[in-house]
């Protein structure tokens, strides 16, 4: 019998609003892998009272962990523990033919590359 590996395949989101500017604009595409684990600064999907948030994921020192939207007009989102759950991280952003990669597992998250596509 085989087993289904779906659930770790990469798949593709639209941002659908500016929570998330300046790094990803509206109606830019980031690629998500299904994961529950990532460091501090990296962006991921969460669940979290019946919602899904695309946001940074926070852990300050101690037992302190939120959701921040990049854009300062939206509030923070306060998680505790055992009321969320990370869902993916963000791997790869696409605003047009410009790529950007994203590294979850190691704090900050970021990545320097910028990759045109030609």
């Amino acid at each position: 019998m085989s087993k289904d590996c779906s659930y770790n395949e990469l798949y593709p989101l639209q941002v659908l609003d500016d929570s998330m500017e300046p790094e990803f604009p509206e109606k830019c595409i980031i690629v998500i892998e299904p994961s529950e684990v990532c460091a501090t600064g990296a962006y991921v999907v969460a669940e979290t009272q019946g919602d899904r948030w695309f946001r940074q994921y926070i852990a300050d020192s101690g037992t302190t962990k939120r959701l921040v939207a990049l854009n300062s007009d939206y509030p923070e989102i306060q998680l505790k523990e055992g009321e969320y759950k990370i869902v993916g991280v963000v791997v790869q952003r696409n605003i047009g033919r410009d790529i950007k990669h994203y590294h979850p597992y190691v704090p900050g998250g970021k990545s320097p590359k910028t990759i045109p596509v030609n």
